[in-house]
Formats: structure tokens, sequence, C-alpha cells
């Protein structure tokens, strides 16, 4: 077989575009070297929390051709979900990427329909997709991919873009067109770690995950612990203030994926309404959104905390 490589990753490439996602880069699947001491430096402190889930699969989480077999690409993609308008002042804060309807559907359906693509156009291609769903360490793909740079919050960082979009990626076994790493842009700058209400970010580039507003309103199912009542500068599902306060974030722009757009009622809801919400209105309002995670129960529970 003659080497079409070059001509497969522009192909790629610029399916990704037409689909709608933000950029698209591509690795050479194997083994995350630099990662590895990483996570278990990490996990060894429990930064993970209750979030147990981290510790199982170590290897695969590490390393890509143990998770699809015959893996040789790592296909990372960024789509965009800044939202073009923000809930009202007063008001219990979500997080932009839960406003419109949950991420997980909208990216799978573009990934299958990028692998499908790539099936149709170039063959017998075997791959999964994955978003946030597998043991993939997306944000070292990313960066690897030369999508962006790990930031001091532990959030991939991407010049004239910032860092409000989702990562995902396609891993196949076609051979392609590697892009290398982005230099790191953070420089002196400290704003994501002074912010943080909790002191998750205990150093440059490390996020304690269990001290996390996003962590304690959306992953832990116990109570929260009182030492952090009055801390939470009223998020009530998920947290963006390290991003909120990163320069780069200056760049971004609003997505145009209609799927993303919130319920109606979703920007106007005023700390009253949030205090009163019954079920029946979490249920319209969040109907296809993320937020359907935490339950009304687990919602209910954040917005008392807050009170």
């Amino acid at each position: 077989m003659h080497n079409n490589t070059t001509k497969y990753t522009a192909l790629i490439k610029s399916e990704a575009k037409r689909l709608g996602f933000l950029s698209c880069g591509i690795s050479k699947a194997g083994f995350l070297e630099e990662e590895a001491p990483r996570l278990e430096r990490w996990l060894h402190k429990n930064n993970n929390g209750e979030m147990r889930y981290m510790e199982n699969h170590f290897d695969k989480r590490l390393d890509p051709t143990l998770l699809v077999e015959g893996s040789k690409s790592v296909v990372s993609l960024l789509l965009n979900y800044y939202p073009s308008e923000l809930q009202t002042e007063d008001s219990y804060k979500l997080s932009k990427y839960a406003y419109g309807n949950d991420y997980h559907h909208v990216i799978k359906h573009k990934l299958k329909s990028l692998l499908y693509f790539i099936q149709d156009e170039i063959g017998e291609v075997g791959g999964r997709a994955f978003v946030d769903s597998a043991p993939v360490l997306d944000k070292a793909w990313a960066a690897k991919s030369g999508l962006g740079w790990i930031g001091k919050h532990s959030n991939l960082l991407t010049q004239q873009v910032g860092s409000f979009y989702f990562i995902a990626e396609l891993i196949i076994d076609l051979e392609l067109d590697y892009d290398t790493p982005v230099t790191d842009h953070c420089g002196t700058c400290t704003a994501c770690i002074d912010a943080c209400p909790t002191e998750a970010i205990t150093e440059p580039y490390v996020v304690d995950g269990s001290k996390c507003i996003s962590y304690f309103t959306i992953e832990l199912k116990e109570n929260i612990p009182t030492e952090f009542k009055g801390q939470f500068n009223d998020w009530m599902f998920g947290c963006d203030i390290c991003q909120d306060v990163c320069p780069w974030n200056r760049f971004s722009k609003s997505h145009n994926e209609p799927l993303f757009n919130p319920h109606p009622e979703l920007l106007d809801m005023t700390k009253k309404d949030w205090e009163e919400i019954t079920e029946d209105t979490f249920k319209k309002v969040f109907q296809k959104s993320a937020v359907k995670r935490t339950k009304f129960s687990g919602l209910e529970r954040n917005i008392k905390f807050l009170k």
C-alpha cells in the first residue's frame, strides 16, 4: 500500500472542521511516559477524593493500545461551548458547559460521524470514540497533539481561544501524520491559583480534586464538609472560577452549536427561583442537560449549602 498518510490526515482534519470541531490534533498511540509518574503521585495523595474510578484501569489510562487493540493514532478534538449569554447576576451559578444539552450525546454523535466518514473514505478502519467516558487522559493527549498546553489550573489552554471547550478523541488503527506539542504560555501568571476559593490548586499544575468546588457539587455523594461553608461563591453545579480569571479566556468566542443553547428559562432564574425550584421545573429545564447527574436532590443539597 502506498503512503497515503498525509492525504488521510488532511481529510480527517477537514471533516472535523466541517462537523463543527474547533480543532483537531493527532498523536501516535502509545504509552504516556511523562504522565505515568504524575498520575501515580496524584492518586497517591488521594487527590481524587471519592472518585475511586480514577484508580481503575491504571495501565489502560496510560496506554490506549491496551484500550483499543491495534490502535495507531489518537485523534484529539476540541469543541467550543462558550455561551453567548450568561446567567443573571442574582443567581446561583452553573458551569457554562452545563447550560445546554448534555455534551456526551452531542459530541458522541459528531465523533461517530467522523469515524463513519473515515471508514467510508479510507476503508477498513477500526476504532472507538471517547468523550470523557473511558479511562483516556484526554488533556494529556490533546496537549501531545499540539492543541494547547496544560495550564496551572490543569485545564488545557489554547492561544487565541482560551479553555472553554470539550475534549474528545477517536482512537483508531490507522497510521497518520503526527502533530507536536506547543509551548506553555502561562508564564509567571498565577491568576487561577490566587482566585480559587477552596485553594484546590495546591501548586502550579496540580489540582487537589477532593477540594475542588466542581467535585463537591457534582461528584461527592455525601454532605459537603461544613468547613467549606461560605467558600463556594454561589456555584451550585461545577465551577468556572479558574477559567473565568484566566487571561487567555479574554479570547473566548461564543459557540455556534444550537444544542448547547440553554433552556430559555435557565438564564433568567434568580436565587429565589432556584431556592424554590420544584422537581418538575428541574426536569423541564435540565431535561437533556448534564446537570441531571447530580439529580434534583443533589442540586437541592448544593443550594441549601449556599444559602
